[in-house]
């Protein structure tokens, strides 16, 4: 929403790629074939970045090409494939046979796999084998980590007092989740047709036990306002027994749509300006985003 320039890219219904099935073994691969002609003006990444090239810089799009089409860098990388395949005995067809056939090879599975045992060798014999540790030994203390001296991470694993639970809840607020949405990845899909199997009052949709709804005179399908003191947004009520009282759930993912007229309220449902932003951990600075304390109520606005 904030970009001067849009480039919108091809689906993956609308281009040609391989891709390898398997979320660990990627034991299948796959010609992941065209099935329909690009919509209105998307071009693919590779079009795009080969066009940026040369307005960047005169014989950009060679340099960025190499003289390839799509279909030559896809050989090229099978190939590549094909050639590490020879390397461990797996015969690969042709390129062009594969891509003829349209139909996924399956990898013959390696025996030593089914006898894997991970730091077999270290349990066999510790002190000949040990391990990356400051101590070669599997740690449930470490020095190095406690010596860092963060308080938000000491060097064993303990409790730490999140930032915002129910246990430092201010009165009628609710712990608020933000948990994967089942039907897009992240905020990939938000606005395809697939909004219409999980938009409530076409909004993103938050999970209410019956009793916080009825305390606060919610009836399923109401559009309802969660806020803090970071913002507000506005979402679907869906009552559920399959959540527990004094917590909702509202999926992560949503395109935000702010009301710069109205407090910069979230027509969309964005959970993301409810939640803090702040890391796991001095050390680790993973993602924290996924809970935080908010109001709920019926919401009665336009």
């Amino acid at each position: 929403k904030h970009a001067d320039i849009v480039l919108p890219a091809t689906t993956s219904f609308e281009r040609n790629d391989l891709t390898m099935t398997g979320d660990y073994s990627n034991q299948h691969l796959v010609p992941m074939k065209q099935v329909v002609p690009p919509r209105y003006e998307a071009r693919n990444d590779f079009d795009v970045f080969a066009e940026l090239s040369e307005r960047w810089e005169k014989g950009g799009y060679a340099r960025f090409t190499e003289g390839k089409s799509e279909l030559q860098w896809l050989e090229t990388f099978y190939n590549v494939a094909r050639q590490r395949g020879a390397s461990q005995q797996v015969e690969l067809p042709p390129f062009a046979e594969f891509w003829q056939a349209n139909q996924l090879i399956e990898m013959p599975e390696n025996p030593d796999s089914e006898r894997f045992i991970r730091f077999a060798d270290f349990c066999r014999d510790p002190q000949a084998h040990p391990l990356k540790t400051a101590s070669g030994k599997i740690e449930i203390f470490s020095q190095r980590i406690a010596d860092y001296a963060y308080p938000d991470c000491p060097g064993h694993p303990m409790w730490l007092e999140p930032d915002e639970w129910q246990g430092n809840a201010e009165p009628e607020q609710l712990q608020v989740l933000s948990a994967h949405p089942a039907h897009r990845l992240h905020s990939q899909l938000n606005y395809s047709s697939l909004r219409e199997l999980y938009a409530v009052a076409n909004r993103e949709p938050v999970t209410i036990h019956p009793d916080d709804a009825q305390a606060r005179g919610i009836q399923d399908g109401d559009t309802v306002r969660l806020w803090n003191a970071r913002g507000q947004i506005l979402a679907g009520a869906v009552i559920s027994e399959g959540i527990k009282p004094g917590v909702i759930c509202i999926h992560e993912g949503a395109w935000p749509d702010l009301d710069l007229t109205a407090d910069g309220i979230c027509k969309n449902g964005a959970v993301n300006v409810l939640t803090k932003d702040l890391p796991s951990s001095r050390l680790g600075n993973g993602c924290a985003g996924n809970t935080a304390l908010a109001w709920l109520e019926k919401y009665n606005g336009p």
